[in-house]
């Protein structure tokens, strides 16, 4: 798990935890290059100045997600939560419902804690099918309009179609595609964040 953070601000400054999987932990990058850095460093220049906690694993599916949430709300207390989980799921074939059922849980339980969320949609290959690939798709706003949270409805979707902007397994986006993913997350996030303050 990787903990970014301004050691100096910890204290006082209000935190933003970023719950996801590898397109969130920096994964075959330095971690520093990842969007979640990157917002960081963003979030550092505005007031109030958010610290961010990037509790993101690589693999990890929703279930393990709802299983690790409780202990980093608590330890945390963020006041904001941008959960990037699902893509995992999807790639496994894993039940949509279920899916959804734990991004909505998850969701309740950061508003229990008071914070507020922005949730992060994901697209699957087409090679999954049409069916499954359009029902995983619109699992996120359905989970969105439900629990009436903010949603960036594709987290790669600026790069999606640049073969570049991908490392080899075609999966994983580059270090050079990060600012791309950051101004995806941006969009909706800036919003987010002028409500929580």
């Amino acid at each position: 798990m990787l903990l970014i953070g301004l050691a100096g601000a910890a204290q006082a400054a209000p935190t933003l935890l970023v719950f996801g999987d590898s397109l969130s932990a920096a994964y075959g990058m330095p971690r520093e290059s990842g969007w979640p850095s990157l917002l960081e460093r963003r979030l550092q220049t505005g007031k109030p100045q958010y610290q961010v906690i990037n509790a993101s694993v690589s693999g990890e599916t929703t279930a393990g997600g709802l299983t690790r949430l409780p202990a980093l709300l608590s330890a945390h207390q963020p006041q904001v939560l941008i959960l990037a989980l699902g893509a995992n799921d999807g790639l496994r074939g894993l039940p949509l419902q279920q899916t959804a059922r734990n991004l909505e849980a998850m969701v309740a339980l950061a508003q229990k804690h008071n914070a507020k969320v922005l949730l992060v949609g994901m697209r699957l290959p087409p090679n999954y099918g049409a069916a499954y690939t359009n029902k995983f798709h619109s699992l996120f706003s359905e989970v969105a309009n439900n629990k009436k949270v903010p949603l960036v409805p594709f987290l790669l979707q600026d790069i999606a179609s640049q073969r570049d902007h991908f490392q080899a397994d075609g999966l994983h986006p580059t270090a050079q595609a990060q600012p791309l993913l950051l101004e995806t997350v941006w969009r909706e996030l800036a919003a987010l964040l002028k409500r929580a303050g």
